[in-house]
């Protein structure tokens, strides 16, 4: 496990010495990005018992996708850095490289072609995760012009100002429904379930520090790494850390005032809304502190100037409506609840 190459670049080099002259006079692009922890570069030595070896996603014309897989797939070695370039991929046998039109890869990993523009619709149904795949990896070659795979990626690289004030809003509204409860579970001698809401609240300020930061947040399984890999974030983190293990709800309070303490003074660096006091303070004749998360879901959308955005309701984007796997992972799914649920049209 001491030689483990690291999924990017082991696929950088495959694409530079076996698949790239394989496509000689073929225009294309060529890229890792998609599903795989490889494209975020949280891959490791444990990453390759599955679902692992050499990858490259290959974009051609339409017209000439079967052609082109036909000659890869004839022109591969049977194994390049010491691993087979035909292996078992999301339950399918399959070549490492994945010969694909890019307008048809887009719609169907986000249900819809950014080259085409991005509607409100569009930017508030793709959840992160798909969002921080397609922004995230590499590019080893974009030879298809201007709408190449980089002007995709770049129409997706961040929300416009006023949808990012609006996530943020609904972010700070999730904390803003629980934040008294943790303190009001232990007080009635519910420590499981002040434990609980404690870690779902460390959870949710997690993500707020990444989107604070103009990180599409992960899923779960990587959300801690994206956060510790934030520069300056080892104070947030050791006050979520210590919410989390805490054994009472006194000590699980404390943490958690630390880190909205840290997110607020963010939030006022970022100055996308109104500078607000960044201290916690009780919640009416409670012995619990709240932060008030309610006063910067009202300063963000405050700040908002598109009337169409300012008008929604404070339920977010899709990743906020819903964690069900099975609802993320599936476009059309995805978009048809975020519009009811936000009243939107295609």
């Amino acid at each position: 496990m001491s030689n483990f190459v690291p999924g990017i670049e082991l696929s950088r080099a495959f694409y530079g010495e076996v698949v790239a002259p394989l496509v000689s006079g073929v225009s294309h692009s060529a890229a890792l990005i998609g599903p795989g922890s490889e494209v975020l570069e949280f891959d490791t030595a444990r990453s390759t018992d599955h679902d692992w070896g050499p990858r490259v996603l290959l974009f051609v014309a339409a017209e000439r996708v079967a052609e082109v897989e036909a000659k890869v797939a004839a022109g591969l070695p049977e194994r390049f850095g010491g691993f087979p370039t035909v292996f078992p991929y999301h339950e399918r046998v399959r070549p490492g490289v994945t010969v694909a039109d890019l307008g048809e890869w887009l719609v169907g990993r986000l249900g819809f072609d950014p080259r085409e523009g991005v509607s409100l619709l569009d930017w508030l149904s793709a959840p992160w995760q798909r969002l921080a795949e397609v922004t995230g990896g590499e590019v080893f070659f974009d030879g298809l012009g201007e709408r190449g795979l980089e002007a995709a990626r770049a129409a997706l690289r961040w929300y416009p100002q006023d949808v990012w004030r609006y996530v943020l809003a609904c972010q700070w509204q999730r904390i803003c429904q629980e934040e008294p409860f943790v303190g009001r579970c232990g007080e009635v001698g519910d420590e499981l379930g002040s434990a609980v809401l404690g870690a779902r609240l460390a959870r949710e300020v997690m993500r707020l520090a990444l989107l604070l930061r103009r990180r599409y947040p992960p899923y779960g399984k990587w959300l801690g790494s994206a956060l510790a890999r934030l520069p300056g974030s080892a104070e947030l983190g050791e006050s979520l850390g210590a919410a989390v293990a805490a054994r009472s709800w006194r000590e699980r309070q404390e943490g958690l005032s630390a880190a909205y303490g840290r997110v607020a003074a963010l939030q006022n660096r970022v100055a996308l809304a109104e500078r607000l006091d960044e201290g916690v303070r009780g919640f009416f004749d409670r012995p619990f502190q709240v932060i008030g998360a309610g006063r910067f879901v009202e300063a963000l959308m405050a700040s908002v100037s598109d009337p169409v955005v300012r008008g929604l309701p404070v339920t977010g984007c899709v990743d906020q409506l819903s964690d069900s796997v099975d609802l993320l992972v599936a476009p059309g799914r995805a978009r048809a609840v975020t519009a009811a649920a936000l009243g939107l049209t295609a």
